[in-house]
């Protein structure tokens, strides 16, 4: 469980491609439709408790290696690589872009939380089994708790979503758990 009042725990919320392209256009997920309303509340909760709240955003440029696999999608200053109105970054918040799957490649975020003093991530967004998998590989290797409210998180499908889970709980003790709880 979360503790909101402890001086020493610092949290950060990295939300991780809730972009116009991955919820509504080029790689439409209408099951990310579902973690909106959780992930609004999460959101609400960190910003009142002083925690860290950070954008990982494809951003891609022409020819990123991302184009083999998934056509092209978010690409830099396009409306596709913007987030979605719903859960559009509020001041304070800070939006990073990247154009691989790890929201800690070459993006500045590891620095970032150090300055900030952070301990534990809170990992939100698409896709479990993809971008929220690498960002939590990188995370667990740069010494951080990480914690994954299943109902923050999704996939293209149930299997990839249910298996991600699995993966992040396993190889990286990744804390599953949920936005309920973690606001307690």
């Amino acid at each position: 469980m979360l503790k909101t009042k402890s001086n020493k725990e610092k949290y950060a919320v990295v939300v991780i491609d809730m972009l116009h392209d991955f919820v509504y256009g080029a790689l439409k997920n209408d099951r990310a439709k579902k973690i909106i309303p959780p992930l609004k509340k999460l959101l609400s909760h960190a910003r009142k408790n002083g925690w860290l709240v950070v954008y990982a955003n494809d951003a891609h440029l022409p020819g990123d290696p991302e184009e083999k696999v998934w056509g092209a999608h978010a690409l830099a200053g396009t409306p596709g690589a913007q987030v979605i109105k719903e859960l559009m970054p509020e001041k304070g918040d800070v939006v990073l872009p990247k154009r691989t799957y790890s929201a800690f490649h070459e993006t500045g975020l590891d620095l970032l939380l150090r300055q900030h003093g952070i301990t534990k991530v809170i990992v939100t967004g698409q896709h479990t089994h993809i971008c929220v998998r690498h960002t939590s590989a990188d995370a667990f290797s740069r010494n951080y708790e990480i914690y994954i409210p299943e109902n923050c998180v999704e996939s293209f499908t149930d299997e990839d979503h249910k298996g991600g889970l699995a993966y992040l709980k396993m190889c990286y003790g990744a804390k599953i758990t949920s936005t309920k709880e973690m606001m307690k």
